[in-house]
């Protein structure tokens, strides 16, 4: 585990998450709006960090009522390699249609997707997305609507981004070929995950 993953001493207790929960929730909404990205109509990149994470594996441990040390070590375990280590971003892509015929053949048509989508700090050469390091999501027949991914950066190009370089999020698939410029509200929260 990284220095920059959770603990359980990160973590509220069943009794203090249920007293601090709505509070907390509402912060929490409000921190993802800032790191969220529609890559086209029908994709969106959800960049987590330290906090996104913390109330995914607390709403984990609500749900299941998980209080032991043990299965709550495997619940970070499983959630920590989603939180940035300061040299990269990590996101959660989705791909959303919401009739579920036209899904099932544009998952068909955007198998591969995965491999195809990238960031780019201005005149610097494409990161593409490292995804699905758990288990692959993509079968002969179709790519999966959820895929988790990673943005390596090099130092330069960190440091691009703190000198306000732009950034841009693109997919090149054939049957999915879109890019976006990073507004610079977003841009700033995403920096602050290389520390």
């Amino acid at each position: 585990m990284s220095n920059h993953g959770l603990a359980i001493a990160d973590l509220l207790s069943l009794e203090e998450y249920h007293n601090e929960r709505a509070a907390f929730r509402l912060r929490v909404l409000e921190h993802k709006r800032r790191r969220q990205v529609s890559l086209g109509p029908n994709a969106t990149l959800y960049f987590e960090d330290r906090l996104t994470i913390q109330y995914q594996v607390q709403e984990m441990l609500r749900i299941e009522r998980i209080f032991e040390a043990e299965a709550i070590e495997e619940e970070l375990a499983a959630y920590n390699p989603l939180v940035p280590d300061g040299m990269n971003l990590k996101a959660t892509f989705m791909i959303e249609f919401p009739e579920v015929d036209e899904r099932r053949v544009a998952l068909q048509q955007m198998r591969g997707i995965e491999d195809a989508v990238y960031m780019q700090v201005s005149e610097h050469p494409r990161t593409i997305a490292i995804a699905d390091e758990d288990l692959d999501r993509t079968d002969e027949d179709k790519t999966s609507a959820v895929h988790f991914m990673r943005f390596e950066f090099s130092a330069p190009e960190i440091a691009a981004l703190r000198e306000d370089a732009g950034l841009v999020l693109g997919s090149e698939h054939e049957a999915y070929s879109y890019e976006t410029t990073i507004s610079d509200k977003i841009r700033a929260a995403l920096i602050a995950d290389f520390q």
